[in-house]
């Protein structure tokens, strides 16, 4: 499905503790990050990125990071050494990490099972305004229907296991088969949307979004986006594909 352009306004668990990354992957990604040139003010900015999670989600967002040859760390639950595969498949811009250090980073991925989202973040430091991006979906099993969550957006209740973090929905839309290949299809680009309740926080999100290739729609407040996002919203497993206006011929 094609739209057109948007307008311009606007349980504990163990399984979770993982083993340290091995010091050569991390002294590698260290030399890579100190390589990158600086900005147009002359400053060399360094935004780090992780995604915890290394099912289809995960595995499909470390691909498109890959693809645009961007830095990423990748941990699960079952450790760096359980990530070999992916990183041989994806190449020398994602590096496999233990949960605790990914959680260090300045922006953090969540794509794992939502029941699993406090065990994944209960080692994290103080977020002190870090970014932290919810891919994923509130939904029962076996049933895959949306989990009750009293009337309030998933989102609300991830940004509670991160408390000082700006969170931000997005990437969870989309099903991992498609999220995984090119954005670009079809004369335009693919749709991401996300929400959020930082208005700043949904900005750097949205441009690294763009980054990746994607066409980014913000829909605003959690409270409003963040329910048409979530599953059982209207727009779950949605493909959409922007393109640019049409030339009108003179």
């Amino acid at each position: 499905m094609v739209v057109p352009p948007p307008p311009t306004s606007p349980g504990s668990s163990s399984s979770w503790q993982d083993a340290p990354a091995p010091a050569s992957d991390a002294n590698e990604l260290a030399a890579r990050r100190a390589s990158h040139p600086p900005n147009s003010h002359g400053e060399r900015t360094i935004m780090t990125i992780a995604i915890i999670g290394s099912g289809a989600i995960g595995h499909a967002l470390a691909a498109q990071f890959a693809r645009k040859k961007i830095d990423v760390l990748l941990a699960n639950r079952r450790g760096p050494d359980s990530l070999a595969d992916i990183v041989r498949e994806l190449g020398a811009t994602i590096t496999a990490t233990s949960v605790a250090d990914a959680l260090r980073s300045d922006v953090v991925f969540l794509a794992v099972p939502f029941t699993s989202v406090g065990d994944a973040v209960r080692e994290a430091p103080a977020w002190d305004g870090r970014l932290v991006v919810d891919a994923t979906n509130a939904i029962d099993f076996p049933a895959f229907t949306p989990t009750d969550l009293g009337g309030r957006p998933s989102t609300e209740l991830v940004a509670e296991t991160v408390p000082g973090a700006r969170v931000v929905k997005a990437f969870n839309t989309i099903p991992a088969a498609v999220l995984a290949i090119d954005p670009a299809s079809d004369g335009g680009r693919r749709v991401v949307f996300l929400s959020g309740d930082d208005t700043g926080a949904n900005a750097e999100v949205a441009t690294l979004i763009e980054r990746l290739g994607f066409a980014a729609i913000d829909l605003g407040r959690l409270s409003e986006g963040g329910r048409l996002q979530q599953f059982g919203g209207a727009l779950p497993v949605l493909d959409l594909i922007l393109r640019p206006p049409a030339r009108r011929s003179h």
